[in-house]
């Protein structure tokens, strides 16, 4: 009989993730009800924002119940339906969990229609969340006009890269902020972002006063800190931030400092956070849009991925520490095999 691997957790975190914050178990492998699909599982995503669901505050997800499968957000394949709008084979995305396998309503699955040529773990990453993010973060929020400045932090990043992108489709001076020379030289290189910041190395005021002398647009912002005090200081009358993520603060570190934000004050500037889930209605227009681009090759992107969930806890580390590429995932099983 086969049993089902998953990570439970079972204490917060008080700052970095670590093994003793887990539990594994193993128990059958269970049947879906009327109206319910098995899923076996092949990659979960490892968001910046998996932190804070293991938080007792809730968020815009309610705190991850200790004790029970850590929640994640997987690619699956069906592997038994008793549900017509489904059938074995179908490739899925949902909220499937750090385990093997899940069962879930039929209902609260996205069921996929892969490319040829185009990965499948890119549908769990660039052509998914991370696409809707970035499109209707920067089109919704942002309301970009070209020939603007827009100034993308964490800009070698799963959302950050395709938001640069996006933008200089959109006709937008692109400044990316990236850590390290090999990021930036991929976003130069592959991307075809010019004007790039490395804020581990540059001076990233000075740099921000050389690349856009006349004032910044719309900051996409996916960090916080310092360098955010820095783009609103230099937003330019009704300039916009748009606030996608805080990431410098998730593991109880930085603490967002508030004298900068007069500036929007006295620039008539405009702040606002969103969620992607307020964009769902639109996945599949723009995922439409990403994949047509993704096809062609303009556009870009980076996946990273550790195999077996035994990884969990080193992928978890690699997303706050800089280390992984664009898009971090988890390969639970290999879609070869199923």
């Amino acid at each position: 009989m086969s049993l089902n691997t998953q990570w439970r957790l079972i204490a917060r975190p008080e700052g970095e993730v670590g093994r003793e914050h887990f539990e594994v178990t193993h128990l059958a492998l269970p049947e879906p009800g009327p109206g319910e699909v098995r899923v076996r599982n092949l990659y979960l995503l490892i968001p910046p924002s998996m932190r804070l669901w293991m938080n007792a505050k809730e968020t815009y997800f309610p705190p991850q119940p200790l004790g029970e499968v850590m929640t994640g957000i997987t690619l699956g394949v069906v592997e038994s339906s008793r549900d017509p709008s489904l059938v074995p084979g179908d490739y899925v995305n949902g909220l499937g969990g750090c385990q093997e396998w899940s069962i879930a309503p039929a209902g609260h699955l996205q069921k996929l229609a892969p490319r040829p040529g185009v990965p499948l773990a890119a549908y769990r990453s660039v052509l998914d969340v991370q696409g809707l993010t970035a499109y209707c973060g920067l089109t919704e929020i942002g309301k970009p006009k070209a020939g603007e400045t827009l100034v993308v932090t964490a800009a070698a990043g799963s959302v950050g890269s395709l938001a640069c992108q996006i933008g200089k489709k959109l006709g937008l001076k692109v400044v990316g902020i990236a850590g390290g020379p090999e990021k930036c030289a991929w976003l130069r290189d592959e991307c075809g972002i010019e004007h790039v910041i490395d804020y581990k190395h540059d001076d990233v005021a000075a740099r921000l006063d050389v690349l856009c002398p006349d004032g910044i647009d719309i900051a996409y912002e996916n960090v916080g800190g310092p360098v955010m005090d820095m783009l609103i200081e230099r937003l330019r009358f009704k300039g916009r931030v748009v606030l996608c993520g805080l990431v410098s603060s998730y593991n109880g570190g930085v603490t967002q400092n508030t004298a900068s934000l007069m500036t929007l004050v006295n620039k008539a500037a405009r702040m606002e956070g969103f969620l992607v889930s307020e964009y769902l209605h639109r996945y599949e227009d723009v995922v439409g849009i990403l994949q047509d681009w993704a096809a062609e090759g303009s556009l870009k992107y980076q996946i990273e991925v550790l195999d077996g969930l035994d990884s969990i806890v080193e992928a978890i580390g690699r997303v706050f520490h800089g280390k992984n590429r664009g898009v971090q995932l988890v390969k639970i099983c290999d879609e070869r095999s199923v």
